[in-house]
């Protein structure tokens, strides 16, 4: 599905874009503990911005494309909520912000083991 190709090349985008922020733009301006927040989800933004990548191959040339493609929204949301969490927790300091970044990596698991699942029934 080429809306999941999209929204992976997108995501890449914006990680490197993040990253050379997080690099350039805050250092001096955070705290090392911060930049190194800012860097997980930095991290996490471009090993799901490629899941994503595949997902939007594996949905197109398989049958099991609900599986896929409910792991592709499923990991557009970890991105969101995990990295999109770790990012404004590393601006705002918001520490009650953390307890939404486990819902990221719970969303993130969920699409991994769809991913497997389909892979294992369809490939």
């Amino acid at each position: 599905m080429k809306t999941f190709i999209i929204i992976g090349a997108v995501n890449a985008f914006l990680a490197v874009a993040l990253g050379a922020f997080g690099a350039h733009g805050l250092e001096g301006r955070l705290a090392p503990k911060y930049l190194e927040i800012w860097k997980t989800g930095v991290h996490y933004q471009m090993f799901h911005a490629a899941g994503l990548l595949i997902i939007g191959i594996l949905a197109g040339k398989v049958q099991a494309g609900s599986l896929f493609t409910t792991a592709g929204w499923l990991m557009l949301a970890g991105i969101v909520l995990f990295s999109g969490s770790l990012y404004v927790l590393s601006l705002t300091k918001i520490s009650v912000l953390g307890a939404i970044t486990p819902l990221g990596g719970v969303a993130f698991l969920a699409a991994w083991v769809l991913i497997t699942v389909g892979a294992a029934k369809y490939l």
